[in-house]
């Protein structure tokens, strides 16, 4: 056994040596394939003064969802969400506007997708909604407490910032989230 691992150490110290002596332009690619590759996107948690969300019907998709979409190359997530918000909705704000969730990030590494999750409140009787009609088929402020079927990623998303159980499911989110009880 100890002298397994002496030759694989030595095979391991021998690769690193080649490695470090490729040019940087050949070991970029070889980093890439052995490291894990994520999709980054964000999404915004668009509610109204009455606490209403806003979401969306993208067909084929069952259910309903939120706003967002994936980032551009070098764009700053909250640039990202305010884009997709801007695309899918019409609703145009500043990126200062969004504000992070704690936590921002909520990461799937089954699919290896990366969601930045950002919230805004506007007006909604002041605020239009259009629709761009190529992505998304309708648009309607919900309240909590009466959600309806949701996409699963919509559903798990909502259930991690704490707008609805687990105990429900896409289909029938049970939106009763109490708050926990304190021991005596």
């Amino acid at each position: 056994m100890g002298s397994y691992r002496t030759a694989r150490k030595a095979v391991l110290r021998r690769a690193i040596q080649v490695f470090r002596r490729l040019p940087p332009k050949v070991r970029r690619p070889i980093v890439r394939l052995g490291t894990p590759n994520y999709t980054i996107g964000s999404v915004v948690l668009l509610r109204d003064h009455d606490d209403r969300l806003l979401l969306l019907q993208q067909p084929p998709q069952p259910g309903w969802s939120l706003p967002g979409g994936l980032l551009d190359k070098h764009e700053h997530p909250r640039d990202g969400g305010a884009r997709e918000l801007r695309e899918e909705t019409g609703v145009a704000l500043p990126s200062e506007a969004l504000t992070p969730i704690v936590p921002n990030a909520h990461v799937n590494p089954w699919v290896q997708e990366i969601d930045m999750v950002f919230t805004a409140t506007v007006d909604s009787d002041a605020t239009e909604v259009q629709v761009d009609g190529v992505e998304i088929q309708e648009a309607q402020w919900y309240s909590l407490d009466a959600l309806p079927p949701l996409t699963g990623p919509t559903f798990r998303l909502l259930g991690r910032a704490g707008l609805v159980s687990g105990e429900g499911t896409p289909e029938r989110p049970n939106y009763a989230v109490t708050e926990p009880e304190e021991s005596p």
